[in-house]
């Protein structure tokens, strides 16, 4: 902008010295050249630009004294009675292609783009990192619209490995747990891979008839596990078995409202691990339903059996 309003000025030869004041200006500019001033090249869709100009044009002496405002004040603001941005911001090329060599900015990360379908997947053991995770993106599909479903996938081995060895609290399961209470959404949960321990108690606290699992994944429900006690006194260690053993209480309970089963049925079935495929879930009331491709329709075409006795000439005789 300075360049574009560089103005040649022609002054009247005054004094030797050539001094200039503050105050006043003491040489005159010739009418004829400033009536002749060329003009740059302006954009007219920049107001500051323009109006600077005409200022420039009718009386450049007001460009060259001192505004007559506060030192502090920014030169030339006073061209408007209510300042204005001097130019328009560049617009910011939104469109972001991947297949690039060199993309403009990286990708986003994989869980974002589930949380964007409304999908939350869990597929570690439930330490408190993941459970972190898990219940912020729940409240944040809440806050984004509390009427739209949930769909929790599930691939995890609960607060164990998958050699037994404790890595998480049974409170982290239990806090997801809760928190799938508490939201206003229906939480559609399906289970990919394994959903053992409190991951399973997550399958079966879905929506009723909306829970699911694959047709190779696997359920399983055990008790609680002790963590390593080390070096800890005695004291200290049956205070952590009394707490295993309350946990196992409070999961056979929830199992047992959530699959329909007493908390009796549960805690005989939790003495020993009790794993279940898709089938046996399904008995057992952990699931509804098997996502099989093709399913609904084969089990539509299959004959009821008193279709079968007929198709084979067996008649059911009264009494039978």
């Amino acid at each position: 902008m300075a360049t574009s309003l560089q103005v040649p000025i022609a002054f009247s030869s005054c004094s030797s010295k050539r001094r200039w004041r503050h105050n006043s200006v003491s040489c005159k500019i010739n009418s004829t050249s400033a009536a002749k001033i060329p003009m740059p090249p302006l954009n007219p869709n920049d107001p500051f630009l323009s109006k600077l100009a005409s200022v420039a044009a009718a009386s450049p002496v007001s460009l060259l004294e001192k505004p007559a405002t506060n030192s502090d004040t920014p030169p030339y603001l006073d061209l408007f009675d209510s300042p204005t941005l001097m130019s328009t911001p560049a617009h910011v090329e939104r469109s972001v292609s991947y297949s690039e060599h060199r993309p403009r900015k990286p990708p986003p990360d994989l869980p974002s783009l589930l949380l964007h379908g409304r999908i939350v997947y869990v597929g570690m053991p439930l330490v408190p990192a993941v459970t972190e995770l898990v219940i912020a993106e729940f409240l944040y599909l809440q806050w984004m619209d509390p009427k739209e479903p949930i769909y929790l996938y599930i691939n995890s081995t609960g607060t164990t490995r998958d050699d037994g060895e404790t890595v998480g609290m049974e409170s982290e399961g239990f806090a997801i747990y809760d928190a799938m209470m508490q939201l206003k959404n229906d939480i559609q949960t399906v289970a990919v891979g394994a959903a053992i321990g409190q991951a399973c108690l997550l399958l079966a606290a879905g929506k009723k008839g909306k829970r699911s699992m694959m047709p190779h994944a696997k359920a399983m429900i055990q008790q609680p596990r002790l963590p390593s006690s080390g070096l800890m006194p005695a004291s200290d260690v049956l205070i952590r078995a009394k707490e295993v053993v309350t946990n196992r209480d409070t999961l056979a309970k929830l199992l047992a409202r959530h699959t329909g089963n007493s908390v009796e049925t549960v805690a005989n079935a939790m003495k020993r691990p009790f794993y279940m495929d898709s089938q046996k879930a399904q008995e057992f009331g952990v699931i509804d339903k098997v996502l099989w491709r093709g399913q609904e329709t084969i089990m539509a075409d299959a004959a009821s059996p008193e279709e079968w006795d007929r198709r084979a000439g067996i008649k059911v005789v009264d009494g039978m």
